[in-house]
């Protein structure tokens, strides 16, 4: 790819930066993009922003690692002019960063012909295109927690459900402010505090269409996932209602041994009060007649409830 039109950097310090970004960076943008990156994506908020004579792209790219259970992200930064684009990508911790290279052969064969807007086209695509494959995932994830749902431990169950919702809360976190972004260039809104065009000079009308098929599929992204939390939810309530089922089975068992052990008590209670004219007291059949009633009343209660299939 020619420097001329795209240069990539990846975790650049201050003096590369400003060998390749425009002199008047903003403040704010020099912050953004010195500040290092953090795999669960704090303290950076998606957005696409124009500041007269350039445009600060910052992008949050969410990577699914179904053996770890576990989603980071990957963020990818942009500077981009009328005559050139420079992205800066940033690694994530111990994590891989972003990769540029399919993005690379996609515009690669016609890069002389590809404007700087196009290539900015091609990359926040490229994003768009992750998050359907991590909603993907997410949902084979949730179809396996459904067929494997009668057969893993419960605390299993719940520490999956809990680390898919936890990581749908992030991603919707991060899906909203990449979807307002790309809805600006859509729009082509005007940038009020500079009073210039947001962005029109490097997005012409022609990548704004472009940028509307981008916008269309974080659209089904976000439905994506709230569809995905809807199924959670399912996986979720069914799960509760499983424990309540369980929690009465045990009840009923409970409340049926309870039982069978009340009469043999209340019969010993009654035995071992001391009063001298106890008739059963001086019987030689006495105890034996005792252990008779408590073994029949026990058995029958036995059999009531193993057929009512409380035990």
């Amino acid at each position: 790819m020619a420097s001329a039109v795209w240069t990539d950097l990846l975790d650049p310090g201050e003096a590369e930066l400003r060998e390749h970004v425009p002199g008047d960076l903003h403040p704010d943008s020099w912050r953004e993009l010195l500040r290092p990156a953090d795999p669960h994506g704090a303290g950076m908020r998606p957005k696409i922003k124009g500041y007269g004579s350039y445009v600060l792209g910052l992008l949050l790219i969410p990577v699914a690692v179904p053996a770890e259970d576990l989603v980071y992200y990957q963020e990818l930064d942009f500077i981009l002019t009328s005559e050139r684009i420079v992205t800066i990508r940033k690694t994530p911790g111990a994590r891989s960063p972003f990769e540029t290279k399919d993005v690379e052969e996609l515009t690669e064969a016609r890069h002389d012909e590809e404007p700087p807007g196009m290539i900015a086209y091609h990359l926040v695509d490229e994003v768009a295109e992750r998050f359907l494959d991590l909603l993907d995932d997410i949902h084979n994830e949730i179809d396996e927690l459904e067929e494997h749902f009668d057969d893993w431990p419960a605390d299993r169950l719940r520490r999956r459900i809990s680390n898919l919702r936890h990581d749908l809360l992030h991603v919707r976190k991060t899906l909203g402010p990449t979807r307002d972004a790309v809805r600006e260039i859509v729009d082509g809104r005007v940038d009020v505090e500079r009073r210039r065009p947001f962005g029109r000079e490097v997005f012409p009308r022609e990548i704004e269409r472009e940028f509307a098929t981008t916008y269309d599929e974080l659209l089904r992204a976000g439905e994506a996932i709230e569809f995905a939390r809807d199924l959670l939810a399912a996986v979720r309530d069914y799960q509760q209602a499983r424990v309540a089922i369980d929690q009465n089975e045990v009840t009923k068992k409970l409340t049926a041994i309870a039982s069978m052990v009340l009469l043999p008590t209340f019969i010993v209670g009654v035995y071992g009060q001391n009063f001298d004219h106890m008739p059963e007291l001086h019987w030689r059949l006495g105890y034996a007649f005792s252990w008779s009633v408590i073994l029949v009343t026990t058995l029958l209660q036995f059999i009531y409830f193993r057929r009512r299939r409380w035990l």
